[in-house]
């Protein structure tokens, strides 16, 4: 028998849908809330990482995410001059193995589709417009009051919802969310044959301007400027915005420009980071993926990471036959540092945009690239 038979996982992002997934096929009973109304995906796309590639092929969900999403090996660098300059063709790692492209990007919706459906299928069972309003916790067992009225009871709570997780504040756990100074604009919208791969232009108006393509036919486009206020202007004026600050970019940009011209496909957050200190659980309650640890998108490892915690957390639980204190320090030991690392790694190389510092931009690639390459 596992170390649990009945979970409650709170939040149904990558890491909450990926920890249902692999406990159900583990044979526990899980039951999945979220507090949106539906399968819910903000933004417009997601750059995926090939170490977050090979945890979506251990949930048994990697043809379905090839075929909807684009892969690519290299990455390109642009200078932000009138011909959009190509400076380098980088080959992106294979942190996945060799047998799964560097990147894929794919359209958010179609990724969470993809794993709610695999969730679903595994015997979990997914409840939306609810989530928890009260845990009291027991030595064997939590108790929990649902915002509808009801409640149950539950080996373990796992709280996978978000970075502003209210089963953190359930907790009591204090945890200060800080902007990193950095906001960024994101919009969808079709793929123009000139772009195959990620290009990044750094200068110009912006930190950083770039695309990713997300299928055949869709892409998602980015800038990336100091952290504002945008709240006031009008879906019309933010995309004004974008096509304003996005004008200063060329070579594939004037091929997204021409088509850039929905404002409904046009967002704007502002880069946000936290690490929660070990440990990440209180009793028989545990925080993953952005509930614990929130990093900008500089490095496109967020939702690795929350897919990773799901796998450690899920391998175990399964593994182990009763829930102490040797799971929670082998979960510390294979999550804490590493995703520490990889939080303040993409922190640094934002810092050194801002600074307009040169740094070491390759070898913090580098490094990061050797860490995840290892299996979590």
């Amino acid at each position: 028998m596992p170390a649990v038979t009945t979970v409650l996982v709170v939040g149904s992002g990558l890491a909450g849908t990926a920890t249902a997934i692999h406990l159900a096929n583990g044979g526990v009973a899980v039951d999945l809330v979220e507090a949106e109304p539906g399968v819910a995906a903000i933004g417009s796309g997601i750059t995926l990482q090939g170490n977050a590639l090979r945890e979506l092929r251990a949930l048994g969900v990697w043809e379905e995410v090839r075929a909807k999403g684009y892969g690519f090996d290299s990455l390109g660098l642009r200078a932000p001059d009138p011909a959009g300059t190509l400076l380098a063709e980088i080959p992106d790692a294979r942190t996945g193995g060799p047998d799964l492209p560097a990147t894929l990007g794919m359209p958010r919706p179609d990724l969470a589709r993809i794993l709610h459906d695999r969730a679903a299928a595994t015997g979990a069972k997914i409840r939306f417009g609810l989530t928890a309003a009260a845990l009291v916790q027991h030595a064997d067992h939590v108790e929990v009051t649902f915002t509808d009225g009801t409640a149950c009871r539950y080996d373990l709570v796992v709280g996978a919802d978000g970075i502003r997780s209210a089963i953190r504040r359930l907790l009591g756990i204090e945890l200060e969310t800080r902007p990193t100074g950095m906001g960024i604009w994101r919009a969808f919208g079709p793929r123009p044959a000139s772009v195959t791969r990620t290009d990044l232009f750094y200068g110009g108006p912006c930190y950083i301007a770039g695309y990713c393509p997300t299928g055949e036919n869709s892409l998602y486009a980015y800038v990336v400027e100091d952290a504002q206020d945008r709240s006031a202007l009008s879906p019309s004026e933010r995309l004004a915005v974008m096509r304003e600050l996005a004008s200063a970019y060329h070579g594939p940009w004037d091929d997204i420009l021409a088509t850039l011209d929905d404002p409904s496909r046009v967002n704007y957050t502002r880069f946000e980071t936290h690490v929660l200190p070990a440990p990440w659980h209180r009793g028989r309650v545990v925080l993953i993926g952005d509930a614990a640890h929130a990093c900008p998108p500089t490095l496109a490892q967020g939702g690795a990471q929350a897919l990773e915690d799901a796998t450690v957390l899920s391998e175990l639980l399964l593994g182990a036959e009763t829930l102490d204190d040797a799971v929670w320090s082998a979960f510390t030991e294979r999550r804490v540092a590493r995703a520490t690392a990889v939080v303040e790694a993409s922190n640094q190389l934002g810092q050194w945009l801002l600074d307009h510092e040169q740094g070491d931009v390759p070898g913090l690639m580098g490094r990061v690239a050797a860490l995840v390459a290892q299996p979590a």
